[in-house]
C-alpha cells in the first residue's frame, strides 16, 4: 500500500470545477486552523500576556463574524438570516476599535460556529455560476466593489494569517 502524502487540488462539488477548487482551498485553509488549534485547553483559549493583543478564543470568533458577514453582506447582499444573532452573540469590535474579547468560550463551541458558518458558506456559494463568481458588486458606503472570487481569495488570507498570530499566541503561552 503506498502512504505517500497526496499534495494535490481536488474538486469539492460547486457548479463549475474553478468554484469547487476555490472552495477546496478554503476547506484546506480551515483544516490547517483547526490542526493549529489541536490540544488547546480553555486558559489557552482565554490567555492574553504581554505583547498579545487578543486572546485565541477572541481571534476564532473574530473569523466566523467575518466569515458569516462577507457571505451575507457582500457576496449575498442579503440581510443576515434568522439565527444570526444566537450563532453570533457578540459584535466583532468593542468600543475602542479592539476585537470583543470572548472568554469563556470552548474550543468545542468556538468549532461549531466555525463549520456552522462554513456550511453555510458552502451551500450558498458552492451553486454562484461562473460569472457571478466574477462580478463585482458596488458598496459605495465602504467606497469599494467587490466580487465573491476576490472574497473567497480574502477569506483564506484572513484566515490564514490569524492562524499565524494562533501559533505565536501559543509559543509565547509555552515560554
Amino acid at each position: 500500500m503506498n502512504d505517500m502524502e497526496q499534495r494535490v487540488i481536488t474538486t469539492l462539488p460547486g457548479s463549475y470545477p474553478e468554484l469547487g477548487r476555490w472552495l477546496w482551498a478554503l476547506e484546506d485553509t480551515r483544516t490547517r486552523t483547526k490542526a493549529a488549534l489541536a490540544g488547546l485547553d480553555q486558559s489557552g483559549l482565554d490567555w492574553t500576556g504581554p505583547g498579545v493583543e487578543n486572546a485565541i478564543g477572541s481571534l476564532l470568533y473574530h473569523l466566523a463574524l467575518i466569515e458569516f458577514d462577507y457571505l451575507y453582506a457582500d457576496i449575498l447582499g442579503e440581510d443576515y438570516p434568522e439565527g444570526a444573532e444566537t450563532l453570533l452573540p457578540f459584535p466583532d469590535r468593542d468600543g475602542d476599535g479592539n476585537l470583543f474579547v470572548v472568554p469563556g468560550v470552548s474550543l468545542a463551541d468556538h468549532l461549531a460556529r466555525l463549520d456552522e458558518v462554513r456550511r453555510q458558506l458552502l451551500q450558498r456559494v458552492s451553486v454562484l455560476s461562473a460569472e457571478r463568481m466574477e462580478t463585482a458588486r458596488a458598496l459605495p458606503e465602504w467606497n469599494y466593489a467587490i466580487s465573491p472570487a476576490w472574497t473567497l481569495h480574502h477569506l483564506m488570507q484572513h484566515e490564514a494569517e490569524h492562524r499565524g498570530q494562533i501559533a505565536a499566541i501559543r509559543a509565547l503561552r509555552r515560554g
